[in-house]
C-alpha cells in the first residue's frame, strides 16, 4: 500500500463468507464537509453478514463490487472543506452508512464521528457505534425504567452484553436469556441468567414472579412470540431482528436508524469511558481474516464483539 492506495473488504456477488476478499483501491479524498479516517479497528455485525447473504435484498440491496461495515475508529488523515469539528491527527469513532468500513481508509461525513475518550481503546471504540445505536433504541423503545422487569433473548451477545448493562443503569431488573456458559458473566453484571431452549416460559415466570414489563428480542422471531404469548403488551415488545414477525403482532422493531446521533454515541461513549458500561471484546482479527471472523460471529456462540484491525 502506498499513499494513493487503501485496502478494503469487497465481494462480487451474494453468498457465504467465500465471496469475501480484499482489495487494494484508491485512497478516498474527502468532499466537503467529510474526512478521511485511517481506521484502527472496525466492528462486525450480523447485519452484514445478512446483506451479503443477499436475505436483506428487498430492503438493503447491494451494488457490486460491494464494501461492507459501518462502525469504525481511527485517526483522521484528511480533512474536506467546510469541516471544523476535526483535524488531521484527531483520534475519533463513529460510522458509515455506505457499507465501507472494514478498510484500511474511508471518507466519513464529520456529523456521524465524535472524538474518541482516551480511556476507550481501540477494538472498543471501533465496534461501539452499533452497539450504542442499536441498544439504546431498543432500550428506549421499550419505556425501561426503575423498577421494570424486562427479559432480553441473545442478552451475552455483542448486542445484548450492551442492552443488559444499560438497562441497569436505567434501574431495571433484567432477565438474561442465554446459555447457561454465560450465566456467572450475566449475574455479574446485573442480570438474572435464565437459559434458553425448552421449558423457557415457565424458567422467566418463575424467575419473575411478579411479571415481565418488556421483552428486547436480540435473536429471532420465537421470542417475540414468547413475549406475546406471556402476555406482555406490545407496544412494549421490542425486537432488533424479526421484522416480520414485529409486523404480524403488532410490536415494535426500532433499530440503529433510530437512535443514529452524535448525542447518542457520546452519552454511549461517556458511560463506557467512566467504566458503567462494560463492552466485551470476544477476538479482533486482522483485515485480511475477515471471513474467518464473520464465520465465528455466523455460529452465534459470542459473548461480546468480534473487531476487525485493518
Amino acid at each position: 500500500m502506498n499513499a494513493t492506495t487503501a485496502r478494503a473488504v469487497r465481494y462480487d456477488k451474494y453468498g457465504g463468507t467465500d465471496v469475501l476478499y480484499v482489495a487494494d483501491v484508491p485512497m478516498p479524498v474527502p468532499p466537503a464537509g467529510e474526512v478521511v479516517v485511517e481506521v484502527r479497528a472496525a466492528g462486525i455485525n450480523p447485519g452484514e453478514s445478512a446483506i451479503r447473504s443477499g436475505a436483506f435484498h428487498d430492503r438493503a440491496s447491494s451494488d457490486f463490487p460491494s464494501g461492507q461495515g459501518s462502525d469504525l475508529a481511527g485517526v483522521v488523515t484528511a480533512v474536506g472543506e467546510g469541516v471544523t469539528d476535526f483535524a488531521v491527527g484527531d483520534e475519533v469513532l463513529g460510522y458509515s452508512w455506505r457499507r465501507s468500513s472494514h478498510a484500511t481508509h474511508v471518507a466519513v461525513p464529520a456529523g456521524q464521528l465524535i472524538r474518541k475518550p482516551a480511556e476507550i481503546d481501540w477494538p472498543v471504540a471501533g465496534c461501539l457505534y452499533m452497539v450504542a445505536a442499536t441498544g439504546y433504541a431498543a432500550v428506549r423503545a421499550v419505556a425501561a425504567g426503575p423498577g421494570d422487569t424486562v427479559a432480553v433473548s441473545a442478552a451475552a451477545g455483542g448486542i445484548g452484553s450492551f442492552v443488559i448493562q444499560l438497562l441497569r443503569v436505567r434501574g431495571a431488573r433484567v432477565m438474561g436469556i442465554a446459555s447457561p456458559a454465560n450465566a456467572e458473566w450475566l449475574t455479574e453484571h446485573g442480570a438474572t441468567p435464565v437459559p434458553y431452549g425448552d421449558g423457557l416460559a415457565d424458567r422467566l415466570t418463575a424467575a419473575a414472579p411478579d411479571g415481565i414489563d418488556a421483552f428486547i428480542d436480540l435473536f429471532g422471531p420465537e421470542y417475540v412470540q414468547l413475549a406475546v404469548d406471556l402476555g406482555i403488551p406490545r407496544d412494549r415488545i421490542e425486537t432488533i431482528i424479526s421484522f416480520a414477525k414485529a409486523k404480524e403482532l403488532g410490536t415494535k422493531a426500532e433499530g440503529s436508524g433510530d437512535a443514529s446521533t452524535r448525542e447518542v454515541m457520546a452519552e454511549v461513549a461517556g458511560l463506557v469511558a467512566s467504566g458503567e458500561i462494560e463492552i466485551p471484546i470476544a477476538a479482533t482479527y486482522p483485515l485480511d481474516e475477515v471471513a474467518e471472523a464473520f464465520d465465528r460471529l455466523d455460529r452465534r456462540h459470542t459473548r461480546g464483539k468480534i473487531v476487525l484491525i485493518p
